[in-house]
Formats: C-alpha cells, sequence, structure tokens
C-alpha cells in the first residue's frame, strides 16, 4: 500500500516503524527538518518537509495517487483539515485522523454521524487519550496483570502475567491445565522466556518468570490467573499523579468503584477538576513531593499511576510511590528506550502511549478485514481479530480444522468467536465463514504471511 503518514511525533514514528517492515510504500511528514531526517537514516521511507494540512505539501507528499494517509499530528485541526483535502483534491480512498478532542468525536443525536466523519471526511478516528484511559482501567481492574486486552468488544480478553514461583501450574506441562481444571476453557497464546517467543504446545513447561500470554472469557480471567500465580488483595485505593486529559479521565473511569486520589501542580487545573470530577479527592502539590505523599497515605495505595507530561517526573514520582509502600506502581512514558529501561524494576508497569496507540491505527491499515489488531512486547508482537471470508473454494481456511491450515511458524489460533459464542481453540476446531479469529503473532516479520492467508481469493468477488 501507498501510506502518507502526517506527523512525525511518537504515534507516527512508531506506526510508520511498523509499516516499513511490512514492505509498504511509506512517506513522511512533518515540519521539522531534523526529525525527519534521523527518522529516514533510520528507516526505509520518503520525507517531505512541510505542513501537514497544506495542497502543495500533500501534492508533494503523492497524495494524487496515495491509497490511504494517516493525520497523526499534534494538532486535531491540522489532522481533519488534512483529511478534507485529501478526500476533497486528492481522492484519497482511506482517511484517518488521530484526534484529541470529544468535541469532534461526539456523536450526532439525529444521524449517528461524528463531527469529524460528516464534516470532514474522516473515515476512521483514534483518540490516544481514550485508548490509554481503558488501557489503564483494564490493569487496574487486573491488577497482577501486565497487559490487558480486549477482543469480541470484551467478550474474550488476551492476557499477560509473570509466572511466580508458587503458583499452581509453574513448573508443569500445559496440558496439565485441561486436566487440573476440566471445567475452564483458556488458551496459552505465548510465552516469552527471557525475550525470547515460544509457541506454547502441551508438553511446554512454564517456568518461573514466564511471561505468560493466554486467551479466555472474560468471566474467566481471574480463575486462569490463580493458576499461574499468586492473586493479590482486591483494588481500593488509587493515585493518581496528573491532572491532564488522561488523568482526569482515569479518574472519572474509576471514581465510582474505587478511592480515587488525583494530584497536580496547576491551581487552576485542580479547582477544574474539582468541579468535574464527583468522588475523587483533588490534591494540588507536586507528585516528586515525598512530605506530601506520605501525608496523604501513599503506602496505604493498591495502586500509583504517574500521568503527567513529563517522563522523568513520572518515573521519579513512581520510583517513590513504590519506596514508600504503594502495592503496585505504573508510568506513563513516552520515550521507548525509557520503557525498557525500567519496565519489570521497581516500576511494575510502564506504558508507552505511542505503543497503545498504534494497534487501532493498524486496524484500520492491515490487509483483509482486521477486526481488532493489538501491538505487543513494545511491537516485537502482534494479535489481530480476524473477520474470515469466502467459502472452502476461494478461502485456504474456512471448512478447515485448526490442524490443517498451514499456519507460519511463530503464529498460532487462540480462539474463534461465532456470533455470540464464544469458542477457545483447540487442534480439531472447525473455521466457518464469518467467524472472528483472534491469532497471536510473534514475530512482525511473519505479519504479511498471515494476512495473506487469510485473504479470499479472487473467486469471491
Amino acid at each position: 500500500m501507498k501510506i502518507i503518514i502526517l506527523g512525525a511525533g511518537q504515534v507516527g514514528s512508531t506506526l510508520a516503524e511498523s509499516l516499513v517492515a511490512e514492505n509498504n510504500d511509506l512517506t513522511l511528514v512533518d515540519l521539522d527538518r531534523e526529525r525527519l531526517a534521523l527518522l529516514q537514516n533510520r528507516l526505509d521511507l520518503r520525507t517531505v518537509q512541510g505542513h501537514a494540512a497544506h495542497p502543495s505539501v500533500l501534492q508533494k507528499a503523492g497524495a494524487a495517487d496515495a491509497d490511504m494517509v494517516v493525520a497523526v499530528t499534534q494538532s486535531d485541526e491540522a489532522n481533519l483539515v488534512a483529511c478534507k483535502i485529501c478526500a476533497s483534491e486528492f481522492n484519497v480512498p482511506t482517511r484517518v485522523a488521530r484526534l484529541r478532542s470529544l468535541d469532534y468525536l461526539a456523536q450526532d443525536q439525529e444521524d449517528g454521524e461524528t463531527l469529524a466523519r460528516k464534516r470532514f471526511s474522516v473515515d476512521h478516528t483514534i483518540s490516544p487519550e481514550q485508548e490509554i484511559t481503558h488501557y489503564l482501567h483494564r490493569l487496574v481492574e487486573y491488577p497482577e496483570a501486565l497487559q490487558v486486552l480486549d477482543f469480541a468488544d470484551g467478550r474474550v480478553r488476551l492476557v499477560a502475567v509473570r509466572a511466580y514461583h508458587g503458583g499452581p501450574l509453574v513448573g508443569h506441562e500445559l496440558q496439565v491445565i485441561r486436566k487440573h481444571t476440566p471445567d475452564l476453557d483458556c488458551r496459552v497464546a505465548a510465552i516469552f522466556r527471557k525475550d525470547r517467543g515460544l509457541v506454547p504446545e502441551g508438553h511446554t513447561v512454564i517456568e518461573p518468570g514466564d511471561e505468560v500470554f493466554f486467551l479466555a472469557r472474560k468471566d474467566d480471567i481471574q480463575r486462569v490467573m490463580r493458576e499461574l500465580r499468586r492473586i493479590d488483595r482486591p483494588v481500593k485505593k488509587v493515585m493518581i499523579a496528573g491532572g491532564g486529559n488522561i488523568g482526569k479521565r482515569l479518574a472519572a473511569a474509576l471514581e465510582r468503584d474505587y478511592e480515587v486520589k488525583i494530584i497536580d501542580h496547576n491551581k487552576p487545573r485542580c479547582a477544574q477538576l474539582g468541579a468535574e470530577l464527583n468522588r475523587a479527592l483533588v490534591l494540588h502539590g507536586d507528585a516528586t513531593d515525598e512530605e506530601l505523599l506520605d501525608q496523604e497515605s501513599v503506602h496505604d495505595m493498591d495502586i500509583f499511576c504517574a500521568l503527567t507530561n513529563d517522563d522523568e517526573d513520572n518515573i521519579m514520582s513512581a520510583l517513590l510511590a513504590k519506596r514508600m509502600g504503594a502495592r503496585r506502581v505504573m508510568a506513563l512514558i513516552n520515550r521507548t528506550a525509557y520503557v525498557d529501561l525500567v519496565q519489570g524494576g521497581q516500576i511494575d508497569i510502564a506504558i508507552s502511549p505511542a505503543q497503545a496507540t498504534v494497534g487501532p491505527l493498524l486496524s484500520r491499515i492491515r490487509r483483509g478485514d482486521m477486526a481488532v489488531v493489538h501491538s505487543l512486547r513494545r511491537g516485537a508482537a502482534e494479535a489481530l481479530e480476524v473477520v474470515v471470508h469466502g467459502d472452502a473454494r476461494n478461502s485456504k481456511v474456512v471448512g478447515r480444522r485448526i490442524e490443517e491450515i498451514r499456519l507460519p511458524e511463530g503464529a498460532s489460533i487462540g480462539a474463534i468467536i461465532r456470533g455470540e459464542e464464544v469458542i477457545i481453540a483447540h487442534h480439531d476446531t472447525l473455521i466457518e465463514a464469518e467467524d472472528h479469529v483472534i491469532i497471536f503473532v510473534l514475530n512482525k516479520r511473519i505479519i504479511a504471511k498471515v494476512e495473506k492467508l487469510f485473504q479470499v481469493g479472487f473467486g469471491f468477488f
């Protein structure tokens, strides 16, 4: 595909890195000449320096024969105008915009259309703050998890946990799961051991320290987690550092079910938070102030979330909260190098906004009918929800059992959603037309082979 990415910030550059490895024809547009030069030296792509919403710049970037434009600049207005121009002047078939403001995303009561779609010709929108808020909410819901991802509108979840000494199944083969819990249907989709991905088989033994990814129905998640590790006490108290868009949204999402405290250094912002939040306690101060954290009993907190706009502040406040007794700490970190540096140390979970956002963007770009794409392990692996079309004559998967499908090495099928039914995949599970198939891909280099396998032949059309 010929794709133009507008904006070379964290999201744009992360997306470019994901797509360039899949032999797409990429052009990256940004105002920052130095940033473009660095990316061009590192990645196989074309760059254009200029304003993303200017017709002359879009013309130079090749909008006249582009298959898709993905507008992910820092400005909502620039992204909207760029999509409108790409539609009206260049007839670009698919237009995706990153939007922060809820005003552009709100649906019209009469026709259900958003302002972005109706007035600015945006086919698909992505809201980073919304994605990260959902991501954090799920981690609060399952505090022992490293990652929690939704498929089939939340009916199936992919959960990553660290296996510890003492878990009932640690040190045993996977096939024991079926014998140990015969009424519990789940599928271990992948295991990462010392950063090396393993496709699990029945005789695979779970070792302490393994990062285990498993798929199960939403209602079964807690029972499966109990088999893999110790379950801590339920979460009751949450402290949030940073009252920006993400901090405010998370506090609003949590305050009905948890005791929430939110800290911000900006006094007018605190007043605004106090007016907009119903139950959360708003505190004015610095989240790296040891005296303030002590006064507000950070040692009693089940979860501490550092969500300011400053990576260093997030790292320092999370480390301080952990040292002072907070049970579990999370930090929002924009710089990928920092994420790799602190993840799994004193900071329990380091979250990259770009990685959390890039999955929904990829679902719009992948070939085939992709309902959901999740980027895993900082972009090294992916989990896909693919809608299967066709029949046995023009599809390589329809009408076949999983054991008969020639999946590329490193790919595995974890579950199938058929209407309202959730089927955890086994070797003899039959795939039917219109099934939603959840696939775990250990190595991004085989994504193209997976896409090709699940595409229908020309006979379908």
